[in-house]
């Protein structure tokens, strides 16, 4: 198991020894004391700012800063981590007093094992000293950014003043740790600090959840087994292909199984939710019915496993929650007291509505239209659900790994390079090899543009008046002979999904080109989705004198018929509405 793990473990361990209660900055009291085994005070400006402007910007909703972990001692409080908090505020209060916007300041204090004099510093901020030590000029210079923040505010300094003092007492608040007594604080205060990972809310939900099972009158072995579950629930949802499938990414977090709390919590999602807003809406459901709460994780886990395990929903779900079109939040309520049929018709309901086509809105579909991309992946999903006999299942972990693009499957023109001689170079070797394999050809009009392909290829930099010729006479030799101005190259017809990267030399290519590179790419193993390969490889082809390297218009007629096959489900009749 990785170190960052057991430390997190351990860690929760600890923590599910202490009590954990929000508290406001304003009601924190008392004398702390910072020991010998932590550095002195080091935020510096940015620190110090966001800091303020957090807590500005937050305009009176619940703010929560970073955990305070403290430790009994004697009469005071030994501070494990949250030095840098406490002081800054500690300063901020301060400042305000000494300006006269306040009548008081910091109703708790601090000393310094090892650091005495910075004690009497936090309480003099004497600039002209600022130079005798390091703790000094941070303390210094953090005081002169406070006074400067208030000084922005001109005229509305008073005021500034009043909002921010009253936010301390009304809604910035801490998640206070009080941890028990047996406790090593130093071993502590390591493990909080190993690479400085903030915990998260569902560190904070095991530690008090354990913590409370343990206190339930004979149920002392209650909060081990819970432990162990939650680990194992840990390892489901840390299956690649399960994360991708429920949650539609590809990046790692440091708890999954904060999706589950997060989803029973509720309220807002992404970068609008509150820091700690999860352990604050579950913390009272935890100390009503510690074990109530955790059968709610424990099936919402089985529900998610339950999906996964179905081909047909794994599917129907998988797509869903790719496109963003729902989230666990909604599936839950989708299934709520629904047998699997109905729920999976509820499911179909939720496609179709969302592709909202009927066919011929499909076959009109173009490269600038919404829906194709939808189209298409959902044509690369239903293809493999619809394979009854098989246990293949569609990857959403690829592809929510990729960057997917639409991908013309023959280009006609190289308009959209980028005007640099090593793209054109690139481009025009491509296209070579692809006019050297196709045997069908023989002509002196071939050769001669193979020889002056090689003309210019041998004195680089190719120059943009040589490409621009040949690009156009490559891209009709390697056209299909029944293409024409009329036909139009942006149809769905005409495109598939790939990821394509960066690689603009094969967007712009014919497609005998990107069918080499697709078959490359496919030998090597990387991601192909399945429609786009069976295209490439004319397996919708029916011409039983097709040819491998041109995309023909019976290719295209072939190909957009599949498509509509494989969503015909989800289709709604012509003049339908949904």
């Amino acid at each position: 198991m990785p170190t960052c793990v057991v430390t997190r473990l351990t860690l929760v361990q600890h923590l599910s020894e202490a009590h954990l209660e929000p508290r406001l900055v304003g009601d924190i009291f008392g004398r702390f004391y910072v020991p010998a085994y932590q550095r002195g005070y080091r935020w510096g400006e940015v620190e110090v700012r966001r800091l303020l402007d957090d807590i500005w910007e937050a305009d009176g909703a619940p703010y929560y800063l970073q955990p305070i972990v403290v430790k009994a001692y004697g009469d005071e409080w030994e501070l494990v981590d949250g030095q840098q908090r406490l002081t800054t505020l500690n300063l901020i209060l301060e400042y305000m007093r000494r300006e006269g916007l306040q009548s008081t300041g910091a109703t708790y204090s601090l000393r310094y094992e090892t650091r005495e004099d910075s004690a009497n510093y936090l309480r003099d901020l004497d600039p002209e000293r600022k130079d005798e030590n390091i703790d000094f000029f941070h303390m210094s210079e953090a005081y002169r950014c406070i006074a400067e923040w208030f000084d922005s505010r001109g005229n509305r300094r008073q005021f500034a003043a009043n909002e921010l003092y009253g936010a301390l007492f009304k809604s910035v608040q801490v998640i206070w740790y009080e941890a028990d007594e047996e406790v090593d604080a130093p071993t502590l205060f390591t493990r909080l600090n190993v690479g400085r990972i903030p915990l998260t809310d569902a560190e904070l939900v095991k530690a008090l959840l354990l913590s409370k099972l343990r206190m339930l009158p004979g149920h002392s072995d209650r909060s081990v087994e819970t432990a162990v579950e939650w680990d194992s629930i840990e390892r489901d949802l840390r299956d690649p292909e399960l994360w991708a499938f429920i949650t539609g990414r590809s990046d790692e977090t440091p708890t999954h199984i904060s999706l589950l709390l997060d989803t029973i919590a509720g309220g807002p999602t992404g970068r609008e939710r509150p820091l700690f807003h999860t352990f604050e809406s579950l913390r009272e459901q935890i100390a009503v019915d510690p074990e109530g709460f955790w059968r709610k994780v424990v099936d919402l886990h089985s529900l998610i496993v339950g999906w996964h395990d179905n081909r047909d929903l794994f599917h129907k779900i998988g797509f869903l929650v790719a496109e963003r079109r729902v989230t666990l939040a909604d599936l839950m309520v989708l299934a709520e007291g629904k047998a699997k049929s109905r729920f999976e018709s509820e499911l179909d309901e939720q496609i179709r509505q969302w592709v909202n086509l009927s066919e011929g809105d499909l076959r009109d579909l173009t490269y600038g239209s919404v829906k194709t991309g939808r189209v298409l992946l959902l044509m690369n999903v239903e293809t493999i659900r619809q394979r009854t006999n098989s246990s293949e299942r569609y990857s959403f972990r690829e592809h929510a790994s990729g960057r997917w693009s639409l991908e013309h499957i023959h280009a006609q023109n190289a308009e959209e390079l980028p005007r640099r001689a090593e793209v054109w170079e690139r481009w025009l070797k491509d296209h070579r090899r692809a006019l050297m394999a196709v045997e069908e050809l023989f002509s002196d009009e071939k050769d001669d543009l193979l020889a002056h392909v090689d003309r210019v290829l041998a004195v680089p930099p190719v120059k943009g008046t040589d490409f621009d010729s040949l690009q156009q006479q490559l891209t009709a030799m390697l056209s299909a002979s029944d293409d024409s101005s009329t036909v139009d190259v942006d149809s769905i017809a005409n495109l598939a999904l790939l990821d394509g990267g960066d690689n603009s030399a094969l967007s712009n290519s014919v497609f005998a080109v990107k069918r080499a590179e697709i078959l490359r790419r496919d030998r090597v193993g990387a991601y192909i989705p399945v429609c786009t390969r069976n295209a490439f490889l004319k397996y919708y082809s029916t011409d039983e004198d097709q040819q491998a390297h041109f995309w023909s218009s019976s290719d295209r007629d072939a190909y957009v018929g599949a498509v509509v096959d494989a969503v015909a489900d989800y289709l709604i009749g012509e003049g339908e509405t949904s």
